[in-house]
């Protein structure tokens, strides 16, 4: 294998030896009990369906309330819920995470405060959630003796791109407090797999969309406004580009490296290779749903400027090689069918399209 690269020591791309030379073995997950952390939450739910009659047996880590809810799992239908074993607790406490740990084969750690707006605000919660959370998992796991761990990183650590496509080997860049929490998780499941050899894999996806992401991304936002009747639709920054992919190939992404026998010590892109600006995106979803609407720039959504990340365009080449996931859909099929499911009037009632969700 070609190990984890130090964050020290970034050099050029260079081609992939394991993969090539050595081919491929997969692990059975049908035989596997798998345990997924966030669970509740966008991808997670995605995921958790995917697993579904996939392993042995699925545990789903989800965040306690006082509501019993279990977030996005509830919109399963009940015999796919009714197959799973749902474990609520807090991601930030030893004691939980290891007990959810025990007995299981995989652990595929999603569980983590995402929003990029709201870590400006409450950096301290990052902190706690996603690298206290993921040393609680990388711990568990490790004294467990798990067969294999999957963190789950972001295409945020590397900031804006600096050469394209971004591969595994890209400079990272903490520009905002999310980005450098996730940079640190990612480095505490490198030391794990260098110190330890415990079999943890960093997988990366770039923007992930779909049905039920939240309305704090930028496709969510624009369709609901626009499903809602605006005709001035408010976003911010229209220049920069993403790499964006449909929550359904991140989730099969998951389970090819979860499968994969080769992976141990890898950070992995999950991407597309291809780009778009957020313009040229919120004119797409105006020409799909309503195209008299207007976009409008509304100050409160801009970014800091040192803060915004201009462009993210990844390298899927690794992920090819070492397990042969390619996206099966592009962005136009991705859209359309995001944009039925929110045209549902149940999905869309959940979402408040007048507040800015940070």
């Amino acid at each position: 294998y070609i190990p984890l690269p130090l964050l020290a020591i970034r050099p050029g791309p260079v081609k992939l030896i394991s993969a090539t030379t050595r081919g491929r073995a997969d692990m059975d997950i049908s035989r596997k009990r798998v345990l997924l952390t966030g669970a509740d939450g966008f991808i997670g739910s995605h995921l958790a369906e995917a697993l579904i009659g996939n392993c042995a047996s699925l545990r789903a880590f989800v965040m306690y309330n006082s509501f019993n809810s279990w977030g996005w799992l509830d919109s399963l239908p009940k015999d796919a819920l009714a197959s799973i074993e749902v474990i609520p607790g807090d991601i930030r406490d030893p004691n939980g995470v290891r007990k959810a740990v025990d007995g299981v084969d995989v652990v595929i750690h999603l569980a983590a405060l995402i929003a990029i707006p709201f870590s400006y605000h409450s950096p301290d919660s990052y902190l706690d959630t996603n690298i206290r959370g993921t040393l609680n998992v990388l711990q568990a796991a490790r004294d467990l003796s798990c067969d294999k761990t999957l963190v789950t990183s972001t295409s945020e650590v590397y900031g804006t791109a600096r050469y394209v496509p971004i591969d595994e080997l890209h400079p990272f860049q903490g520009q905002s407090p999310y980005s450098a929490t996730k940079i640190a998780a990612d480095r505490l499941a490198e030391s794990f797999f260098r110190s330890f050899q415990t079999p943890v894999t960093i997988v990366r996806p770039f923007n992930t969309y779909g049905p039920r992401q939240s309305a704090r991304a930028v496709i969510p936002t624009v369709i609901t406004q626009l499903l809602s009747g605006e005709r001035e639709i408010r976003l911010g920054e229209k220049s920069p580009t993403r790499d964006f992919n449909f929550c359904k190939d991140v989730a099969a992404a998951f389970l090819a490296i979860a499968a994969a026998d080769n992976v141990a010590g890898e950070e992995i892109n999950v991407c597309t290779q291809t780009e778009i600006s957020v313009g040229d995106l919120a004119k797409t979803l105006v020409g799909m749903i309503n195209p008299d609407a207007k976009i409008v720039c509304d100050e409160a959504r801009i970014r800091p400027d040192r803060s915004e990340v201009r462009r993210l365009l990844g390298s899927n080449e690794k992920i090819r090689k070492l397990t042969g996931w390619t996206p099966k859909r592009t962005l136009e099929q991705g859209l359309k069918e995001t944009v039925e499911w929110f045209r549902e009037p149940s999905n869309l009632a959940r979402y408040k399209p007048h507040l800015y969700n940070i």
